[in-house]
């Protein structure tokens, strides 16, 4: 099992920047590939950004260039670090993790954090 806490969440007028943080504790951290989506009300959650073991980085296109994914194996957290927010980023943003070859869908990660609210407001 894999216990996964995020933060780091808030209000912030567009054009600014936030930093959310993922801890995970149980299984070997290092072990998982690590992803973030996101679910704002009404739609589907959605893939944001993901690190994989090897340390290959991804992120869906929208985000692209604005948001950057880390990881700090000895502190067991992940990092979703978010510049340039836009309104359109508000939503709940989940961390994963996860064993799958893929990355980008909700089952090929196996556990998930309970989520930390972004608003950006216009």
């Amino acid at each position: 099992q894999v216990q996964l806490v995020e933060s780091g969440g808030g209000l912030v007028q567009a054009g600014g920047s936030l930093r959310l943080s993922c801890a995970a504790s149980g299984r070997t951290f290092s072990n998982y590939n690590m992803g973030w989506f996101r679910q704002a009300p009404g739609k589907e959650r959605e893939f944001v950004a993901a690190l994989k073991r090897n340390g290959n980085t991804y992120y869906a296109d929208s985000v692209k260039g604005r948001f950057t994914v880390s990881r700090d194996n000895a502190k067991n957290t992940v990092y979703l670090q978010m510049n340039s927010l836009k309104p359109e980023d508000t939503a709940v943003y989940y961390c994963a993790a996860g064993g799958s070859y893929y990355y980008a869908r909700t089952n090929d990660y196996d556990y998930w954090g309970q989520g930390t609210q972004v608003t950006v407001s216009s």
